[in-house]
């Protein structure tokens, strides 16, 4: 050992001593490699750490089901490119990109849009909403597509973010009413921002597909679904959660959903996995609203059910929909 390196010994601290002796014990070995297999799990699931992460391109290109989906999509974007609007606006420091499609009415639906998705994912679920008289806002959430942001926070700053697209739409372009369809934490920031203090009168309706109660029960799920200790992973990951972006995981729509006063559908699948069917009838049943429907289908993929069975699913926004006009008739 050299002098310089008996100095620092003899200069370590006694918590030092201590840390040393638990590392070499083996004890602490368990307990670190929890905080960095848990740090790499909320990195790899909610943090963007290069632009190209969560890009403009398809989020699943091997995936044939969602390649339909995406096929069908970018056949309604190629019939509506006149009617497209490049758009953006500014929210927390960040900057937020979108297209608007003003096809000429005064509603409008802005799709919000889960985890890992841009904008490209938006133009999928437009068309129910163009027969049923809806101008379409399709926008790259923070932390996707070429929106500014790192982290995904599974609906909380996100519904943020939907009230400023819903200021835009209203101050800059005149629509009197706008719905929300969201889809997995799209969902969730969809009714954030609907059970907002600050939520303005013009959001007149949500739709939501495959909600959850909160994302906690979702990534417990993933972490069954991959054969992972829930237990022990989870208040680690949570950590992290809370430690960048002051949320917990533990919270989320089952919070506030009772707060909701406008017109909701939830629509939901009973094979979903992720946001299971008995929470989707718990947050129901909790909902505020007076006027809400729960439509089950008997089969579908977590945030595939349109693809699934597209007239049932259309059918039931073009009933919601119709509803504000029949409302508006008696008025």
């Amino acid at each position: 050992m050299t002098i310089a390196s008996m100095v620092w010994v003899s200069a370590m601290p006694i918590w030092g001593w201590i840390l040393a002796a638990l590392l070499a014990s083996g004890i602490l070995m368990w307990p670190l490699t929890l905080i960095v297999a848990s740090k790499m799990v909320y990195d790899a699931t909610l943090r963007r750490k290069t632009p190209d992460k969560w890009g403009s391109g398809p989020s699943a290109p091997h995936d044939p089901l969602f390649m339909e989906m995406d096929g069908i999509g970018q056949e309604w974007l190629a019939a509506h490119e006149t009617c497209k609007q490049e758009v953006h606006i500014c929210n927390d420091g960040l900057h937020l990109y979108g297209e608007y499609f003003d096809l000429g009415y005064d509603r409008a639906v802005m799709i919000l849009s889960g985890r890992t998705e841009s904008r490209r994912y938006g133009y999928y679920f437009a068309a129910p909403y163009e027969a049923a008289g809806c101008n379409i806002l399709v926008v790259d959430p923070r932390a996707h597509g070429i929106s500014d942001g790192e982290f995904n926070t599974v609906g909380f700053e996100e519904s943020r973010d939907a009230l400023a697209w819903a200021r835009f739409l209203h101050h800059e372009r005149g629509v009197k009413s706008v719905l929300y369809h969201g889809i997995c934490i799209g969902a969730a920031g969809a009714v954030l921002a609907a059970t907002a203090e600050d939520c303005p009168d013009y959001i007149c309706g949500v739709v939501v597909e495959g909600m959850f109660p909160n994302f906690g029960d979702s990534m417990k799920n993933h972490l069954i679904e991959r054969k992972k200790p829930v237990k022990t992973f989870y208040p680690f990951i949570n950590m992290w959660m809370k430690h960048y972006t002051g949320h917990s995981m533990s919270d989320g729509p089952i919070d506030v959903i009772h707060k909701l006063r406008i017109p909701l559908l939830m629509l939901h699948s009973r094979e979903d996995t992720y946001s299971l069917p008995v929470h989707a009838q718990r947050l129901y049943e909790r909902a505020g609203s007076a006027a809400k429907r729960l439509v089950w289908f008997e089969h579908g993929r977590h945030s595939m059910l349109r693809i699934t069975d597209t007239a049932r699913y259309d059918l039931a926004i073009a009933d919601f929909v119709s509803r504000f006009d029949e409302a508006i008739v008696q008025i």
